[in-house]
């Protein structure tokens, strides 16, 4: 797939566009010397990116991709957490959370691309995406409270809405890796593909996803994710708030114009 753009944020995050997939971002995580341990400077670049992202328009469909062969991203940086001290520590926690916030928060569909170890942040990091896409290399977990602390990226609340409380409890109490199979079985992913696929699948599900009215699929992932943990009439309501930020949209009048005239649609993004 060949890149037509390329920006980077700091030294180890990309920001790619393709040929061909006008309306997909990819975001790259790149420091494949460390299997993409999200240091300081790492957060803050995911940080920044995601920002940037969040705010083009243009971007209908975000894939969250790795440039490491055996890993996604191993989680936090132990190395550099080595040499903090209590305040160091105490500084450096809204960097850290601002990064898996700022992946969570994309207005947009968010694709993870999953090979290797995805442990810790670096699973949290999948968690925060709307879809993960997962190959058959693929080992995911939190193992968190075997290094005496807790998963800090979002994990105690994201995996919970994934696979139910109980299974989260056991999984994030008994720090246990999981491979691909028993992931895809438990909900932890959720497409299974070939080993070495699953940049190349995410991002063709991505270009499917980009096919589709970009209010319509922002107004959708935001009625799903307001909506979450909330008793259905509660629900609906924030469905119908969502559907009537959309239903006199010019995206909308395009959809219905295109589907009558049997035509692709134009999408004014708008």
């Amino acid at each position: 797939m060949t890149v037509t753009s390329e920006q980077r944020y700091g030294e180890f995050v990309v920001v790619r566009r393709h040929e061909g997939q006008d309306h997909v971002a990819e975001l790259v995580l790149d420091r494949p010397k460390a299997m993409n341990a999200v240091s300081t400077d790492m957060a803050r670049s995911i940080a920044a990116a995601c920002d940037a992202l969040g705010a083009d328009r243009d971007v209908r469909a975000t894939v969250l991709t790795s440039s490491h062969e055996r890993a996604f991203c191993v989680g936090a940086d132990l190395k550099e957490r080595n040499s903090f001290s209590d305040a160091d520590l105490v500084r450096q926690r809204p960097t850290a959370r601002a990064a898996y916030t700022g992946v969570l928060e994309l207005p947009m569909p968010v694709i993870a691309a999953v090979h290797g170890f995805a442990l810790g942040g670096g699973f949290e990091l999948a968690l925060a995406c709307d879809v993960i896409v997962a190959d058959t290399t693929a080992l995911v977990g939190l193992p968190e409270v075997s290094v005496g602390v807790i998963p800090g990226g979002g994990g105690t609340q994201l995996l919970p809405r994934r696979v139910g409380a109980a299974r989260a409890a056991e999984l994030v109490f008994s720090a246990r890796r999981v491979e691909a199979a028993e992931a895809r079985e438990l909900g932890l992913v959720d497409e299974l593909v070939e080993a070495g696929r699953d940049r190349e699948e995410a991002l063709a599900l991505g270009g499917r996803i980009a096919a589709n009215s970009p209010v319509g699929l922002r107004a959708a992932k935001k009625a799903l994710r307001l909506g979450q943990g909330l008793d259905l009439r509660a629900g609906l309501e924030v469905e119908d708030a969502a559907w009537r930020s959309v239903a006199f949209s010019g995206d909308r009048a395009e959809g219905v114009a295109a589907f009558n005239e049997k035509r692709r649609p134009d999408w004014p993004g708008e």
